[in-house]
Protein backbone atom coordinates (compact mmCIF):
# COMPACT_ATOMS: atom_id res chain seq x y z
CA UNK A 1 0.00 0.00 0.00
CA UNK A 2 0.97 3.54 -0.54
CA UNK A 3 -0.04 6.65 1.10
CA UNK A 4 -0.43 8.15 -2.71
CA UNK A 5 -3.16 5.82 -3.95
CA UNK A 6 -5.84 6.88 -1.31
CA UNK A 7 -5.85 10.58 -2.99
CA UNK A 8 -4.98 9.47 -6.33
CA UNK A 9 -8.11 7.21 -6.24
CA UNK A 10 -10.16 10.59 -4.61
CA UNK A 11 -8.94 12.52 -7.56
CA UNK A 12 -10.03 10.19 -9.63
CA UNK A 13 -13.65 10.01 -8.24
CA UNK A 14 -13.88 13.81 -8.60
CA UNK A 15 -13.18 14.13 -11.92
CA UNK A 16 -15.40 10.70 -12.69
CA UNK A 17 -18.26 12.98 -11.49
CA UNK A 18 -20.43 15.81 -13.80
CA UNK A 19 -20.97 17.54 -10.70
CA UNK A 20 -19.90 18.93 -7.63
CA UNK A 21 -18.73 16.57 -4.72
CA UNK A 22 -18.41 19.10 -2.03
CA UNK A 23 -20.18 17.89 1.31
CA UNK A 24 -19.83 14.06 0.23
CA UNK A 25 -18.56 12.18 2.89
CA UNK A 26 -15.53 9.63 2.88
CA UNK A 27 -15.55 7.23 5.06
CA UNK A 28 -12.34 4.57 5.58
CA UNK A 29 -10.58 2.88 8.01
CA UNK A 30 -7.57 3.97 10.08
CA UNK A 31 -4.82 3.03 7.59
CA UNK A 32 -1.90 5.33 7.15
CA UNK A 33 -3.43 5.61 3.48
CA UNK A 34 -6.36 6.87 4.64
CA UNK A 35 -4.83 9.25 7.40
CA UNK A 36 -2.28 11.09 5.60
CA UNK A 37 -2.12 14.99 5.06
CA UNK A 38 -2.21 14.39 0.94
CA UNK A 39 -5.67 12.97 1.01
CA UNK A 40 -6.70 15.65 3.93
CA UNK A 41 -5.54 18.36 0.79
CA UNK A 42 -6.98 16.59 -2.14
CA UNK A 43 -10.51 16.14 0.57
CA UNK A 44 -10.17 19.76 1.52
CA UNK A 45 -9.82 20.87 -2.13
CA UNK A 46 -13.16 19.33 -2.93
CA UNK A 47 -15.14 19.91 0.10
CA UNK A 48 -15.31 16.20 0.75
CA UNK A 49 -15.44 15.23 4.43
CA UNK A 50 -13.42 12.72 5.64
CA UNK A 51 -14.46 9.76 8.28
CA UNK A 52 -12.75 7.52 10.16
CA UNK A 53 -14.15 4.38 11.47
CA UNK A 54 -13.32 3.28 15.21
CA UNK A 55 -10.19 1.04 16.26
CA UNK A 56 -12.06 -2.65 16.16
CA UNK A 57 -14.76 -2.03 14.82
CA UNK A 58 -15.94 -4.34 11.91
CA UNK A 59 -19.42 -2.84 11.28
CA UNK A 60 -17.82 1.11 10.19
CA UNK A 61 -15.66 -0.59 7.34
CA UNK A 62 -18.93 -3.71 5.92
CA UNK A 63 -19.82 -2.00 2.88
CA UNK A 64 -16.15 -1.73 2.17
CA UNK A 65 -15.59 -5.52 2.79
CA UNK A 66 -18.10 -6.40 0.69
CA UNK A 67 -17.43 -4.35 -1.89
CA UNK A 68 -13.65 -5.98 -1.53
CA UNK A 69 -15.42 -9.20 -1.82
CA UNK A 70 -17.40 -8.81 -4.79
CA UNK A 71 -14.26 -7.34 -6.66
CA UNK A 72 -12.41 -10.46 -5.84
CA UNK A 73 -15.22 -12.58 -6.25
CA UNK A 74 -16.61 -11.08 -9.54
CA UNK A 75 -12.87 -10.34 -11.39
CA UNK A 76 -9.60 -11.13 -9.27
CA UNK A 77 -10.01 -14.64 -8.63
CA UNK A 78 -11.72 -15.54 -12.28
CA UNK A 79 -8.38 -15.40 -14.37
CA UNK A 80 -4.40 -15.28 -13.30
CA UNK A 81 -2.95 -11.79 -13.70
CA UNK A 82 0.80 -11.69 -15.14
CA UNK A 83 1.68 -8.35 -14.88
CA UNK A 84 -0.08 -5.63 -12.06
CA UNK A 85 -0.38 -3.19 -14.58
CA UNK A 86 -2.86 -5.82 -16.48
CA UNK A 87 -4.71 -6.22 -13.19
CA UNK A 88 -4.91 -2.76 -12.27
CA UNK A 89 -6.76 -1.74 -15.56
CA UNK A 90 -8.66 -4.51 -15.20
CA UNK A 91 -9.83 -3.21 -11.99
CA UNK A 92 -10.17 0.39 -13.16
CA UNK A 93 -12.41 -0.81 -15.90
CA UNK A 94 -14.87 -3.04 -14.00
CA UNK A 95 -15.17 -0.59 -10.86
CA UNK A 96 -15.91 2.01 -13.79
CA UNK A 97 -17.85 0.27 -16.56
CA UNK A 98 -19.32 -2.45 -14.42
CA UNK A 99 -19.89 -1.74 -10.69
CA UNK A 100 -20.56 1.51 -10.68
CA UNK A 101 -22.67 2.09 -13.85
CA UNK A 102 -24.32 -1.18 -14.64
CA UNK A 103 -24.19 -3.32 -11.37
CA UNK A 104 -27.62 -3.55 -9.66
CA UNK A 105 -26.76 -3.33 -5.95
CA UNK A 106 -29.36 -4.49 -3.47
CA UNK A 107 -28.54 -2.15 -0.35
CA UNK A 108 -29.44 0.28 -3.11
CA UNK A 109 -32.85 -0.85 -4.11
CA UNK A 110 -31.41 -2.56 -6.64
CA UNK A 111 -30.40 0.29 -8.72
CA UNK A 112 -26.18 0.75 -9.78
CA UNK A 113 -24.08 3.30 -7.40
CA UNK A 114 -24.38 6.17 -10.70
CA UNK A 115 -28.24 5.83 -11.08
CA UNK A 116 -28.79 5.85 -7.20
CA UNK A 117 -26.43 9.09 -7.25
CA UNK A 118 -28.13 10.52 -10.12
CA UNK A 119 -31.67 10.14 -8.40
CA UNK A 120 -30.79 11.40 -4.92
CA UNK A 121 -29.38 14.41 -6.69
CA UNK A 122 -32.16 15.16 -8.82
CA UNK A 123 -34.23 14.76 -5.63
CA UNK A 124 -32.23 17.03 -3.63
CA UNK A 125 -32.95 19.41 -6.16
CA UNK A 126 -35.99 19.43 -6.56
CA UNK A 127 -36.44 19.70 -3.09
CA UNK A 128 -34.28 22.59 -2.40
Amino acid sequence: MRASWAPDALTLAVVQRSHPVKGVIFHSERGVQYTSGALRKVAGEHGVLLSVGRTGVCWDNAMAESFFATLKNELIYRQPWPTQARARAAVITWIEGRYNRTRRHSSLWMLSPITFENKARHSAAQAA
